[in-house]
């Protein structure tokens, strides 16, 4: 049985492991695109460790600091904001190993669905103004659609594929909601994350609010536009060179 205070701290710690060890693997070699991986990852954090202090102090959401080691940094359990550096890294290493091996084998790409889902989350975002979580979740995920639509526009030749990401946001639910679970009381008699339902719908897939799909989906959206843009930048800075010499 996990200690009480170590819960968050083992939910991190999982979640990194086996996505940490792979990338230094011949087959996978993750650690090669490192250089792309945390610039990104370092502004994205930031602005979603900003957005998680003010939900917090809102009375959005909340933490039981006795399922934590009980050291805060802007009133967060560090284990919430070591959140947003190991899920990330896990999510983007499983994208990165998704686009090198499965997502060349399905070329259906139906990118159109950037500009109808922007304009949805849109919508549903405008439908909802006095739930600050559940606005926020579809305007975030609203403006990175917008913003990937922006970029295969672009750069045509590294395009984000609608059906790609789909694929694989559908796959990664999975341990989504079984490290999500563990974390609002699924799993384990512990609720080290909880939630302002009046902020909310009140729905909840087992115990994690519905929301969480699209806040869990617009920070994976913005690792993953942050990652391409940073890679076609990088390629087209190799291109330029190779012409001028």
């Amino acid at each position: 049985m996990i200690p009480e205070k170590f819960t968050y701290l083992f939910v991190d710690f999982f979640t990194l492991l086996f996505p940490l060890i792979f990338s230094f693997t011949r087959k996978f070699d993750f650690k090669n695109y490192w250089k792309f991986y945390f610039p990104v990852n370092l502004i994205i954090a930031f602005l979603y460790v900003l957005w998680d202090t003010l939900y917090t102090s809102w009375g959005v959401w909340g933490f039981d600091l006795k399922y934590t080691l009980g050291i805060t940094i802007f009133n967060l359990p560090i284990e919430e904001i070591l959140f947003f550096v190991c899920i990330p890294y896990a999510c983007i290493f499983t994208y990165y190993c998704f686009r090198k091996y499965i997502f060349p084998r399905i070329t259906l790409s139906l990118n159109v669905f950037w500009k109808i889902g922007a304009f949805l989350f849109f919508l549903l975002g405008c439908a909802y103004p006095s739930l600050l979580y559940t606005m926020a979740a579809f305007f975030s995920c609203a403006i990175l659609f917008l913003m990937i639509d922006w970029f295969n526009i672009v750069n045509p030749n590294r395009t984000i594929s609608f059906t790609h990401f789909l694929l694989f946001y559908i796959l990664i639910l999975i341990p989504f909601y079984i490290f999500n679970g563990i974390l609002t009381g699924s799993f384990l008699n512990r609720v080290v994350v909880f939630y302002n339902d009046s902020e909310n719908l009140g729905i909840r897939i087992l115990t994690v609010p519905f929301e969480d799909i699209f806040y869990g989906m617009g920070l994976i959206l913005a690792h993953i536009l942050g990652f391409e843009y940073y890679m076609a930048q990088t390629s087209y800075k190799h291109r330029d060179q190779n012409i001028n010499l």
